[in-house]
């Protein structure tokens, strides 16, 4: 496919489609393409034909809350096009509608024949992934049914069913098949001189398990006046910074975008919830890092987030009934996916554990914000969640044993369970890669603020003094070895990890940066490291960079080796203000917001790690997800640390 790809989000539903509205079903074009619900692909193709051709895009579709475009028939400057097509084309909760209008440009009536040719191929979200792996699906079957008004994929796989509805008004006047599995919709049209009629379009998407009664949205319209509303109420009541009008505007685009990135999660008692998912397109399913920094950075301004993602991780705390080595008591879980090849145990990831980080920083955002919104109830509620998580970090986790988070690649798993998580990101500056056990710097900054925090709510809400005065002492104690093993005199920086034998993973790399907003670091530590990630090596001047460039192991397009992450630097510009660098926060708070200003306010998951010195725009990375929680907030997050200044 060649045209790019457009995102329209709604929830845990989104759909990938071309410059003019199409859906191709392409394999191997770098990201997905058709409409998902639930990681599964409920629409793999949808392209339309005018008389038997494929028309010419006039307008593109735009980047939006829906998708606009307009097309014509081929033609050339003799023969101007006999009619014009405008689509309009939106998602709703696992609903797509498209409203097709088409007006003669002739004063004779005109006839047209329209086709959307239309398959559903239900294929997992996992099997669409660039890593070209392939999985049995022994006794599938899909079926077809034609109905009065359109046509019905169905998909089965021994107790899995799936379904996806196609309705059109008018009802098509035939239904075709194609030989290839697809089917086309085709209608003939009668238009008046300079006359216009329209069709809707209708899809509904039943993933396995779906028990409520889904409701098509009437039409695209309806849809944009749902999600005006839900972006209206999260930018609801948020002050925004009225002397520097570009956050304002990243933060007012974030907050909205975080409106449709909401995806449903249960709590510990069956209520319902939704709390913020990773990112369009791969992510849009519960994280557990993701949903907590996220919450965090939202903290001071919608804690109803936090509020919402607490109990849904606590319902899916390990408790150490399951199958995977990783799922150990207590432990917050990575991930969770609710597709067919989770389903049937073919990846790991139906319920993860394959993260050192996510447990730490489930108890820093229950002390922040049982600390900010002064509400003891919920700490009260997940006092035995707490706890567990607690227990994890001392016994599982390796704080007792080792000194240290630890955390071993797992096999079929990830292989690094930091938030660097990609198989070549924990390595030396000469990009050698540990084997064996890791320490991460970042996890042990996480730990030291989750032993505090914990200990703060067991002296204030729980009334136990003596788990308080255990907590505040593992967290001293951590302190001190940290700064003993892992700082590196040389360069009077941190390691980016420790090996099982404590051998420093001597990279020079941002993760320093999340010291400073956990307060592991001595003060005159943290105020070197952090004039250091403004040296030029880090600090590209859209960010710091993940890993300090001049290093063998930096690449600026590689995803956690060069890059540039703005929730990344969120953290760092949070850490810069604790430790009194206003200058430098400010300075990083800039790079971010002209970031984003260049794209309409939007911050990506990663960009390049180029430096603005030689190129006067940020460089994309090339696999980025376009919509992410943490980056929607990462504006917030700026506001905090430096104001609107």
């Amino acid at each position: 496919m060649t045209d790019r790809h457009h995102l329209l989000v709604r929830g845990a539903t989104f759909a990938a489609v071309g410059d003019r509205g199409d859906i191709s079903g392409v394999r191997g074009s770098g990201s997905p393409d058709g409409l998902f619900v639930r990681d599964a692909r409920h629409l793999s193709r949808w392209q339309l034909t005018v008389d038997g051709a494929v028309p010419e895009v006039l307008t593109p579709v735009t980047d939006g809350g829906a998708a606009r475009c307009v097309l014509v028939p081929r033609g050339g400057r003799q023969e101007p096009p006999a009619h014009t097509l405008f689509r309009h084309q939106a998602v709703g909760d696992s609903s797509f509608v498209e409203s097709l209008r088409v007006t003669s440009n002739r004063p004779v009536p005109t006839t047209v024949r329209l086709a959307i040719t239309a398959d559903a191929d239900f294929t997992d979200q996992f099997e669409l992934r660039s890593d070209h792996r392939t999985y049995a699906k022994a006794g599938a079957v899909r079926s077809r049914e034609v109905l009065d008004d359109g046509i019905e994929f169905t998909y089965r796989r021994a107790e899995w069913r799936s379904c996806t509805t196609i309705t059109a008004d008018p009802a098509p006047d035939a239904v075709e098949e194609t030989g290839t599995g697809a089917r086309r919709l085709v209608w003939t049209l009668d238009l008046a001189p300079h006359g216009t009629t329209e069709l809707l379009l209708r899809v509904i998407a039943r993933p396995h398990g779906e028990k409520r009664a889904l409701r098509v949205p009437r039409d695209p319209a309806s849809v944009l006046d749902q999600l005006a509303v839900a972006e209206a109420e999260f930018v609801e009541g948020v002050a925004f910074p009225t002397g520097w009008p570009e956050l304002a505007e990243a933060c007012a685009r974030g907050l909205a975008d975080l409106a449709a990135l909401q995806v449903p999660a249960t709590g510990p008692d069956g209520e319902e919830l939704r709390v913020p998912s990773g990112g369009a397109p791969w992510f849009l399913a519960l994280l557990g890092r993701d949903a907590l920094l996220t919450s965090l950075f939202a903290l001071p301004y919608r804690p109803e987030l936090a509020a919402a993602t607490l109990p849904a991780l606590a319902a899916t705390q390990a408790t150490g009934t399951g199958l995977s080595p990783v799922a150990q008591p207590g432990k917050i879980v990575h991930e969770v996916r609710h597709g067919e090849l989770a389903h049937f145990g073919q990846v790991p990831f139906g319920r993860y554990y394959g993260s050192v980080d996510a447990t730490p920083l489930f108890l820093v955002l229950l002390g922040a914000y049982t600390e900010r919104t002064g509400d003891a109830v919920l700490a009260r509620r997940l006092e035995r969640h707490a706890r567990a998580a607690v227990a994890w970090m001392l016994d599982h986790g390796g704080l007792t044993s080792r000194g240290y988070l630890v955390y071993r690649a797992d096999e079929g798993g990830l292989a690094n369970q930091n938030w660097k998580d990609s198989p070549g990101a924990i390595c030396c500056a000469d990009g050698t890669r540990p084997t064996g056990a890791v320490m991460a710097a970042g996890a042990q900054g996480y730990a030291y603020d989750a032993l505090r925090r914990t200990a703060w709510l067991a002296r204030t809400v729980w009334g136990d003094e003596t788990y308080a005065a255990l907590l505040e002492q593992a967290a001293a104690d951590l302190r001190d070895r940290f700064q003993r093993d892992f700082w590196m005199e040389e360069h009077s920086f941190p390691a980016l990890a420790l090996d099982g034998e404590g051998h420093r993973i001597d990279a020079l790399a941002s993760d320093a940066g999340h010291l400073l907003w956990s307060g592991l670091l001595d003060k005159e530590y943290g105020e070197v490291v952090g004039r250091r990630l403004l040296e030029p090596d880090f600090f590209s001047g859209w960010g710091v960079r993940t890993l300090a460039a001049g290093q063998a192991a930096y690449h600026p397009l590689s995803y956690h080796r060069g890059s540039v992450w703005p929730h990344d630097n969120a953290l760092i510009t949070l850490g810069l203000a604790r430790y009194g660098l206003h200058d430098e926060a400010r300075a990083v708070a800039h790079a971010l917001v002209d970031a984003a200003v260049v794209a309409g306010y939007r911050l990506p998951e990663v960009l390049a790690g180029y430096g603005r010195d030689t190129h006067p725009e940020p460089v994309p990375y090339p696999h980025a997800c376009v919509r992410e929680s943490r980056s929607a907030v990462a504006p917030l997050a700026l506001l905090t640390a430096v104001g609107g200044v």
